[in-house]
């Protein structure tokens, strides 16, 4: 294809992407736009906050692939990733590539030891969009051994497209729907620490909940073992525990329902806000 077709196919899907801001549609819409310039595989969009575990808010990998991506990057990986931590630390571009981020020494670190090796990823670019109240967003976009890194004509034409991208993300968590649901509003993170200290107080015990606080804070099981001074084993006994009483199977559904109970805070009145969001509606 060449330039001329190729900006013509970007212009179009760009439009159906702006079509679709403020409804389910857009992040696969532009998604497609991106994948119609550049082959993708494994896009993902990720909520980021400072003191708040990680969403995923849309996400187009494979159910047997999803538990290595997510539960155990949520897992407590998360917290070295290169692009979470670029993310949180006042970043300065709205596009990088892993094997730049770091330096090349991506094998080397506790982060690639501890997750990225298991998950047949051979390289990785994100779309970065710095919001309010902390908040960043993550289009991240993997690339599998099939189609090997990307090349450097590929990784330019990503970088081309680096500010409509990051911009349209931006305009997409301003509409009303999207902010509301999912963005953590100014003046609210005072109360994040409350929620964690009480989250699950009324139907664990305090040793679970202890656990749950720091599976919450994105500690590891390892790390959480430490802190706690009990055994691996009986931290894994406690989550099992924890996943049975509130009725989630994944990291991404505990942390999903954390998140959904945090709209719970005010009435809950430093009681947990679990009981007063799984109340019976009068």
């Amino acid at each position: 294809m060449n330039d001329i077709s190729q900006l013509s196919k970007w212009n179009r899907d760009l439009s159906r992407a702006i079509s679709a801001l403020g409804s389910d549609q857009f992040f696969p819409s532009l998604i497609e736009a991106i994948r119609g310039q550049v082959h993708i595989d494994y896009p993902q969009i990720w909520l980021y906050h400072r003191d708040l575990p990680p969403q995923v808010l849309y996400h187009e990998i494979p159910a047997p692939a999803l538990s290595s991506q997510v539960d155990t990057y949520l897992d407590g990986p998360y917290r070295e990733d290169p692009f979470y931590q670029a993310s949180m630390n006042q970043p300065r571009s709205k596009f990088y590539r892993l094997s730049r981020i770091t330096a090349g020494k991506l094998r080397e670190s506790q982060y690639y030891r501890d997750y990225y090796a298991d998950t047949g990823t051979v390289d990785e670019a994100i779309y970065l969009s710095r919001l309010r109240a902390g908040n960043v967003i993550n289009l991240c976009m993997m690339r599998l051994p099939q189609q090997g890194e990307f090349s450097e004509q590929e990784y330019e034409t990503l970088y081309l497209l680096a500010e409509p991208v990051s911009e349209l993300i931006k305009s997409h968590s301003e509409h009303d729907d999207f902010a509301v649901t999912h963005l953590i509003q100014p003046g609210i993170n005072h109360q994040i620490d409350l929620a964690f200290r009480t989250f699950g107080a009324s139907l664990l015990s305090p040793r679970e909940k202890d656990v749950l606080e720091l599976m919450l804070r994105g500690y590891g099981t390892d790390t959480s073992a430490d802190r706690l001074g009990i055994a691996l084993e009986t931290v894994r006994r406690h989550r099992k525990s924890i996943y049975r009483k509130l009725d989630v199977s994944s990291q991404t559904d505990l942390f999903s329902l954390f998140i959904n109970a945090l709209t719970c805070l005010g009435e809950a009145a430093g009681d947990d806000p679990l009981r007063v969001y799984m109340a019976p509606a009068r």
